[in-house]
């Protein structure tokens, strides 16, 4: 049974080291501040292994599922006799995976930043951060209802925040965070109103209540479901409103379109925060929070999840075609990022319930699984490139291979892995959302599969621009030595290009060793749509097309770049066409919000509010001040302080007074 005690620790102790280091991070000498974050968050890993361990190896009920466990309860608020919000720890082979997959990625982090933020100032702060960020995930992932959800999403957002704007001298930094806490602020509102609707016509926060009565179809399910699905508003039912918004909450953590524009601008945080952010915390906190609410989606509102299914495939695609025109090489990753979460999205939304009817819902928390420790592997392999380069641009690179072979081998695995090709683990898990993006639609199969060449066109774009070639800083063959000095590309050489020290170098092999093994588990034996086992096969005529589209897509990569930009696409980057030109401005979506802003709202609206304050609301309160101000100076007379003045008006009064008795 669950040691409640060590269950407990796997929060906790990033909770601790935040507490720990924020008070007395500062006082600690060297790197002990990192030491003991590192020493914290490997206790909470080791838990978590611990309690992965004990769950899956609980016995199987009679039906084949495995029960949850709530290890932890507590009731906070009590609303009414049937609403009340409880705080606790729940367990299920969702929850379990999250935590393994937080608790090994924020490992990995916490390990590699040893190096990568060696004599940063704020040291002790950023990993108290770290602390947070950890603890705020973890505690997202095991919320026994979705309030508690909220709680902990708001606490991952205000980490977020507080790691992009880390460098807060910098104003892009500062910009950057402000613009992620907007627009998830903005989701967030959606996920509030969402969270409102459905617990008032439900009576409940609770997501076991929630899902299994979603999944009984009939008698309690639908008495529970009955007054959300009578209730409509302009043609849809209350409940498929609150699941829609609630959708648009992890739309905006999810950076999916058209909330995605945070993410790419996160860049400016420390690269070990990028590798957090993009491979196990905040970013997939929307793909969790739509499995953990599968069942309502799938079974009470399929017209949602359909279109959460269309609106990730577009995110997906307009994420690939902007990738491709990217040159630094981080915001490369972020649009791969959002693609990436497009798939899984797409994966959920095509899937139904139960069996290998659910097929999506195992393969896009497979991909979560395998996607978390690749793309974690290739945010840290580019920290390791731009510690050496000092620069984010691919033109500053090339030819790296032959001055950090560890670091080369293990990005390569990890493009392998990301562009799907076997045996690396990407390729198992995007077999399956392919297979079950065929099974919902054709037409779905053959865009998700295009999309999936994208990726490795762009993934081999930048491993080329990166590792082959020769190195922007070295001289030409055909000049001469002393011409070194006058390229501008070039560094001296007592600042060429190494490979980076032991303690961020092993943390990516370990990521490497990983992307190639996690492939191979049998994952649907472990998590499925119904909590029921299921085999997880691979299909030989999805599998083909699309490695051979991943194959296209990465020959065509080597043979544009390989050697350095071919004139043809030298030409296309230097004077591109209309379309390349968009993309390379993101489709001006960035441009379009900033005019929204700051024409529409901040100059037309809010300047139009502003006059009607000043003029009209101020006008008519200051108008009321000098007209009560002149009365005052009119009547004074009244309070001179001449007894006098005081009798006749008593005696004034009292005439008044007189004659209006005798006049009634």
């Amino acid at each position: 049974m669950f040691n409640s005690c060590l269950t407990a620790l796997v929060p906790l102790l990033p909770l601790l080291s935040f507490v720990l280091l924020m008070a007395f991070g500062r006082r600690l000498p060297g790197k002990w501040a990192g030491y003991l974050g590192c020493v914290l968050t490997g206790v909470a890993a080791l838990a978590a292994y611990h309690t992965a361990w004990t769950y899956f190896s609980l016995p199987l009920e009679a039906d084949g599922t495995r029960q949850a466990v709530e290890v932890f309860s507590w009731e906070w608020l009590r609303f009414s006799p049937v609403l009340a919000i409880r705080l606790g720890i729940y367990l299920d082979a969702l929850s379990v995976m999250m935590w393994t997959v937080i608790t090994t990625v924020s490992l990995m982090v916490h390990i590699y930043s040893l190096g990568y933020m060696a004599g940063e100032k704020g040291f002790a702060r950023y990993y108290a951060i770290l602390g947070l960020f950890s603890f705020s995930m973890l505690g997202l992932v095991v919320a026994p209802n979705i309030f508690q959800t909220y709680i902990f999403w708001e606490l991952v957002g205000v980490s977020s925040y507080l790691l992009i704007g880390f460098y807060y001298t910098k104003p892009e930094a500062v910009s950057a965070s402000k613009k992620a806490f907007i627009v998830t602020r903005f989701a967030d509102l959606g996920f509030l109103l969402g969270i409102l609707i459905l617990s008032y016509f439900t009576g409940t926060f609770d997501f076991g209540t929630l899902c299994r009565n979603a999944t009984e179809g009939s008698g309690a399910g639908s008495a529970l479901f009955a007054p959300a699905l009578q209730a409509s508003f302009l043609g849809l039912s209350a409940l498929s409103w609150a699941m829609l918004l609630i959708f648009m909450g992890c739309a905006g953590k999810s950076a999916l379109f058209p909330l995605h524009i945070w993410l790419p601008d996160a860049m400016e945080g420390p690269t070990p925060v990028s590798a957090l952010i993009h491979a196990a915390t905040m970013v997939v906190a929307g793909i969790f929070l739509v499995a953990r609410l599968f069942p309502v989606y799938a079974l009470m509102t399929p017209g949602v999840l359909e279109v959460i299914a269309y609106v990730a495939a577009f995110t997906s695609l307009y994420a690939a075609v902007v990738a491709c025109v990217q040159t630094d090489i981080k915001r490369v990753l972020a649009f791969s990022t959002i693609s990436q979460i497009g798939f899984m999205m797409v994966a959920l939304g095509v899937s139904g319930f139960g069996g290998h009817a659910g097929e999506g819902y195992t393969a896009a928390l497979f991909h979560l699984f395998t996607h978390a420790f690749f793309k974690a592997l290739l945010f840290l392999c580019a920290g390791a490139i731009i510690h050496t380069v000092h620069s984010n641009e691919m033109k500053a690179m090339g030819g790296l291979r032959r001055y950090m072979p560890v670091t080369h081998l293990c990005f390569l695995v990890g493009c392998l892995a990301i562009a799907g090709i076997p045996p690396f683990s990407g390729f198992f898990s995007k077999d399956g959302i392919l297979a079950a993006t065929f099974a919902f639609s054709p037409w779905m199969g053959v865009l998700m599969t295009a999309i999936a060449g994208l990726t490795a066109f762009y993934m081999f774009r930048l491993y080329s621009r990166i590792f082959l070639g020769v190195y922007a800083g070295a001289p030409t063959p055909d000049a001469p030595a002393h011409a070194a000095d006058r390229l501008p590309a070039v560094q001296p050489a007592a600042h060429a290009p190494h490979e980076a020290p032991a303690v961020m170098t092993v943390p990516l092999v370990c990521l490497a060793a990983l992307s190639l093994v996690t492939g191979f588990l049998p994952f649907g034996r472990f998590l499925s749509s119904d909590g029921i086992p299921h085999a997880f096969p691979i299909q030989p005529s999805v599998a083909i097309g699309s490695i051979l589209t991943a194959l296209a897509g990465i020959g065509l990569a080597l043979y544009a770049y390989g050697r350095g930009p071919r004139p043809a696409f030298q030409r296309m980057a230097d004077r591109p066409n209309a379309f390349l030109r968009a993309a390379q401005n993101r489709f001006y979506i960035d441009r379009f919000y900033l005019f929204v802003t700051h024409r529409i709202i901040f100059q037309g609206i809010s300047t139009a509010l502003s006059w009607f304050d000043r003029h009209v609301i101020d006008g008519l309160l200051y108008g009321l001040g000098r007209v009560t101000e002149k009365t005052a100076h009119k009547i004074r007379f009244i309070q001179s302080g001449q007894l006098q003045t005081y009798a006749l008006v008593l005696l004034i009064g009292a005439l008044c007074l007189i004659l209006t008795v005798l006049w009634i």
